[in-house]
């Protein structure tokens, strides 16, 4: 077994833990792109960042990587439509903002790459 994270692994640790965070420090831009038909998007917005702490704790120890990995892949899927729902609605933020939006969307494709393969 591997002891240490492979680049992308580490990658994957950082954006995790950070994401986690913000989610509980600054939750009003989840909130914000959770799609309208969900209900009780706090709460998704919290399981969502809980969910990503634990990804990260689960990636950065050798014997849960494999595991932490499946979940961070599974969190990349179920947060899709979240991000969908981003980019639709960034058509009056600034250009930058809506370039990101938008390309974030197929950046998703590597990273679930990255986390089954972590």
């Amino acid at each position: 077994m591997n002891r240490r994270p492979s680049g992308t692994t580490v990658v994957l640790i950082a954006l995790f833990a950070g994401s986690g965070v913000l989610h509980f420090r600054r939750p009003r831009p989840f909130v914000g792109i959770v799609p309208k038909m969900l209900p009780r998007k706090e709460e998704l917005v919290a399981i969502s960042g809980a969910v990503e702490l634990a990804s990260a704790v689960l990636l950065a120890v050798p014997r849960t990587r494999r595991i932490g990995g499946l979940l961070s892949a599974a969190l990349l899927i179920a947060v899709f439509p979240a991000n969908v729902s981003m980019a639709l609605r960034s058509g009056n933020r600034p250009l930058w903002f809506r370039i990101a939006a938008w390309a974030r969307l197929p950046l998703q494709v590597p990273l679930i790459g990255w986390a089954t393969r972590a």
